[in-house]
């Protein structure tokens, strides 16, 4: 055992980095403790977690940028720090950002998982190997002592790229008008956005009549990649997040570009999102 859930926040999710809507502070989150790449952690929506450690062990938090503390102690941001048995951690509200990150050595052992109080963390062994007491984690980066990565300030716009997609055959029908209004009007995110998908709000986008042979193809479901920009009927663009479904109906206009959908999982609702193509 690691770890008791004494209160869960609003939403807490045991997750493997790829699974992460902000997967490079998951990342730097196992790179700061040694971790493999691949090892799973949680994700702490807005904050409001509350742990407590049943055995020692070593924890690294990134991501957003709010007050977390260690028995009362302010907890050092993207860095790799020891906690004793008994040791609570604590999230405060996030103030830059919107996902917390918290990765322990040898991770958690149960993956895809929603966490609620008086649930139970169950920490691994990485390679088999415990992390002896006294001894610091091995790290594979040098330690940091300020933060790496400051959150996205609310009060400044999102900037992602995207760029087009011509496989899609309904993608075709996107005039330059529509792509101009795409990638230099302002959107806005909504509060109705998950997961699932980045919900941008503005004025609705337009897709142009489809020729007969494309036409067919779209009454198909197509794949849908992460960060494929959607546009529903409703004419206002989603950006596909990791919990997206394997298909989607409505034409696929744009793919935001990979490096930059870790800010858009960061962004918070009524955030303003700028697409440049």
């Amino acid at each position: 055992m690691g770890a008791v859930v004494v209160a869960s926040g609003m939403l807490t999710l045991a997750l493997e980095p790829n699974q992460a809507l902000d997967r490079m502070s998951m990342h730097l989150a196992n790179a700061l403790l040694g971790n493999p790449d691949h090892t799973a952690g949680l994700e702490v929506l807005l904050g409001g977690l509350k742990l407590r450690f049943v055995t020692g062990s070593a924890v690294a938090v990134t991501g957003a940028d709010g007050a977390v503390t260690l028995n009362g102690a302010e907890f050092p941001l993207n860095t790799a720090v020891r906690v004793a048995p008994g040791a609570v951690l604590e999230f405060g509200p996030a103030l830059f950002g919107l996902r917390y990150y918290v990765a322990v050595h040898g991770g958690v052992q149960e993956a895809s998982e929603v966490l609620s109080a008086g649930a139970a963390v169950t920490f691994g062994k990485p390679r088999g190997q415990a992390l002896p007491a006294g001894r610091q984690p091995v790290v594979t980066h040098p330690p940091v002592t300020h933060p790496a990565r400051r959150a996205l300030d609310p009060e400044r716009p999102v900037v992602a790229r995207v760029s087009r997609v011509p496989k899609d055959p309904q993608a075709q029908n996107v005039d330059a008008g529509t792509w101009l209004r795409l990638t230099t009007e302002p959107w806005t995110l909504s509060q109705e956005s998950d997961r699932v998908g980045a919900r941008l709000l503005g004025r609705p986008l337009e897709v142009g009549q489809t020729a007969p042979v494309a036409k067919a193809q779209a009454a198909h479901p197509q794949p849908l990649a992460l960060g494929s920009v959607v546009l529903p009927p409703s004419g206002l663009p989603v950006i596909a997040l990791a919990g997206r479904p394997a298909t989607a109906k409505s034409p696929v206009i744009a793919l935001v570009r990979d490096e930059d959908l870790d800010l858009i999982g960061q962004a918070r609702p009524g955030q303003m999102v700028h697409l440049l193509g």
